[in-house]
């Protein structure tokens, strides 16, 4: 059912409903995409429909990745394969991850296997008292406003600044290179920051990530570092996981993922490191919380999943071939909004390109690609106010379906 809809019931439930439900504003972003797609199609039943929307990844994973999630599910088909709770994978994984992944700025019992960074973005609200209160990136990935807004941590959403009473918003544009201003959360528990940023494409140098732990240790914040596509970082300025800034294990937690590193979008595999100098205002380490939280409302990712993670971490050299093929697609997509005169962000160190059409509906622009390139981008406003004006427009293609983009948007914008 959609958010609108209301039923009617001859005997509805006594029990109340989250209130807070009320307060969200639309649906989802991406459904929202995924019926205006469904619809074009339904109108234009022949329309070669090319998807650079939603990021989700293309490429087949590498064969010793596959290889080793399929020998291990025939595994449990087996008396010596079988296994149930807790598999003995997960503390491989966790040290593999503190080892390959983070150089052992992260010991292995700091970091929490999960099945992917969106859940576990879910999870780390409970963490906090409800009376803790949010700053965020503008625009900013959907899921830190709304499980924000559902776990009561706003008020109602403003009808003209479409942004909700009690969450601080941190405006991220070109004026201010998409770095916020970080002192607008001073009033704030609690910053999410992702980096490299969905959906600019914009990434943070050392010197602004020294700027945001410097901030969060002078003014008592936790930062929720969302390193996501940490993997699509070049620039050697630019850190790929906050744990490089000196300081930040006493300030920061960071969420990541097999998602976008490895293609496992459908597979599901996910962490959470937490520092043991993490602690709360009473000195609870915040790492003894999370843990109870994992154990009380998470039984673990698939056993079938952590062996497909082990194998990527022995095998990155093919995984990073992936990674490299997808930056590729975002310079030609740059090249190609180049060539159209269309000013753009991002596309380098990150997945996403923000093409920019000042003065401009960010719905409108997303429905003229749609019905005169048959591209699909995402709307910059469906993550915030300050998208307004802007498309996403993601690498997450087939080289061929990536060219075959650009050479329609050139049709279309080219003078």
């Amino acid at each position: 059912f959609s958010l609108g809809d209301r039923i009617t019931c001859a005997m509805p439930i006594k029990a109340p409903r989250n209130e807070n439900f009320a307060k969200l504003s639309a649906g989802y972003l991406f459904p929202v995409i995924g019926k205006k797609k469904t619809d074009f199609m339904k109108a234009n039943p022949d329309a070669k429909l090319i998807s650079l929307g939603i990021g989700d990844t293309t490429c087949p994973l590498p064969a010793p990745i596959s290889e080793a999630m399929a020998s291990y599910a025939k595994g449990l088909g087996t008396l010596e394969g079988y296994e149930g709770y807790d598999p003995k994978s997960e503390s491989v994984l966790q040290e593999k991850i503190a080892k390959v992944l983070y150089n052992d700025m992260v010991k292995p019992n700091e970091v929490f296997i999960s099945d992917g960074s969106k859940c576990d973005l879910g999870r780390l609200q409970i963490l906090f008292g409800q009376k803790a209160s949010v700053a965020v990136q503008d625009p900013a990935y959907p899921v830190y406003v709304d499980s924000s807004v559902i776990f009561g941590r706003s008020g109602a959403c403003d009808a003209t600044s479409k942004q909700y009473a009690g969450i601080t918003y941190m405006p991220c544009t070109p004026d201010n290179g998409f770095f916020p201003d970080i002192t607008k959360a001073k009033d704030s528990d609690i910053i999410v920051f992702c980096n490299p940023n969905n959906p600019t494409g914009a990434c943070a140098t050392r010197a602004q990530m020294e700027q945001l732990v410097k901030f969060a240790k002078d003014n008592g914040k936790v930062i929720l570092f969302d390193s996501a596509y940490a993997a699509y970082i070049t620039d050697p300025n630019c850190p790929k996981s906050i744990y490089e800034i000196e300081g930040a294990r006493e300030v920061a937690m960071e969420s990541s993922s097999f998602s976008k590193l490895a293609g496992f979008t459908g597979v599901r595999l996910g962490w959470i490191t937490c520092p043991a100098e993490l602690t709360f205002a009473d000195g609870t380490p915040v790492k003894q919380d999370l843990g109870r939280i994992m154990s009380t409302l998470f039984n673990g990712a698939s056993s079938v999943a952590q062996a497909g993670g082990l194998a990527v971490l022995d095998n990155m050299d093919a995984v990073k071939d992936i990674v490299k093929y997808y930056g590729e697609n975002a310079k030609l997509i740059r090249e190609c909004l180049e060539e159209c005169g269309i000013a753009y962000y991002g596309g380098v160190n990150a997945p996403y390109t923000f093409a920019h059409f000042p003065g401009k509906d960010s719905w409108d622009m997303f429905d003229d690609i749609l019905n005169n390139c048959q591209v699909v981008t995402t709307p910059g406003v469906g993550f915030g106010p300050a998208g307004q004006g802007f498309v996403r427009i993601s690498a997450f293609g087939q080289r061929d379906n990536v060219i075959e983009a650009c050479a329609r948007l050139k049709k279309h914008f080219k003078k």
